[in-house]
């Protein structure tokens, strides 16, 4: 992928956030005994840059929703370039998630999301991950491949809420698919729609956190797109 294949879409439309957060109320009940623990998964190939940098100022709110029920522990994973895929150490603020994100610089390569799902996988099995982000645009692998550990992840009780961006038709049906049967949820997004990208992240920390009644607590407090989900959810 190289910088100049970046599609941006129209935002997301609401119809489009409405079916997210369903989703997120659908997805498997999320209980912890102390910090949630959350994968934030990130393309960092070349065409992502501009998103990567925006991303960086935005991720401090999943943090900051999470004060109250425990706190959050957050494990950066990203690939990039000629077959790297590195994560970092499980971060417990802002701050060093910030730093940790803003070491790293967007370089041109093939996708690799066989090696985050498992990875996922892998770490869920030995301590147990509540949640998992994906934000990419682009797809370049087995889709059959990646559905069956999207299965697994759906079986071990880790969802994966995917972030499209960009219109890629082939890397949509991919994502839509991991989300589906991870039993998470897919949303396109753009560079416009940043605000409301940073709501949903904290609610998905949220939901890491302390499950569907803290969603349903948060999006009373806050209202706009979260206060949707109150109706939906389930103990």
């Amino acid at each position: 992928m190289t910088a100049d294949k970046v599609r941006l879409p129209s935002a997301s439309s609401s119809a489009d956030v409405d079916a997210f957060l369903a989703d997120l109320a659908r997805a498997p009940a999320a209980r912890t005994g102390g910090r949630g623990r959350l994968i934030f998964a990130l393309d960092a190939t070349a065409s992502r840059q501009p998103t990567w940098d925006r991303a960086c100022r935005i991720q401090g709110e999943m943090f900051d929703a999470t004060a109250t029920l425990g706190g959050l522990e957050v494990r950066l994973l990203f690939y990039r370039g000629f077959a790297e895929c590195k994560a970092s150490r499980w971060l417990q603020s802002a701050a060093e998630l910030h730093k940790t994100m803003r070491a790293v610089s967007c370089i041109g390569g093939e996708t690799q999301i066989e090696r985050v799902l498992s990875h996922a996988i892998a770490e869920t099995k030995t301590h147990k991950v509540n949640a998992m982000v994906f934000v990419g645009d682009a797809m370049e692998e087995n889709v059959d491949r990646l559905c069956q550990l999207a299965g697994e992840l759906g079986l071990l009780g880790t969802p994966v809420f995917v972030f499209h961006e960009g219109g890629d038709a082939a890397a949509g049906e991919a994502f839509r698919q991991i989300a589906k049967l991870s039993r998470g949820a897919y949303l396109r997004f753009d560079l416009a729609s940043a605000d409301r990208l940073k709501e949903l992240l904290a609610a998905i920390a949220v939901y890491a956190a302390g499950g569907y009644r803290a969603l349903a607590d948060y999006g009373a407090r806050t209202g706009g797109d979260i206060r949707l989900l109150t109706a939906q959810l389930q103990d």
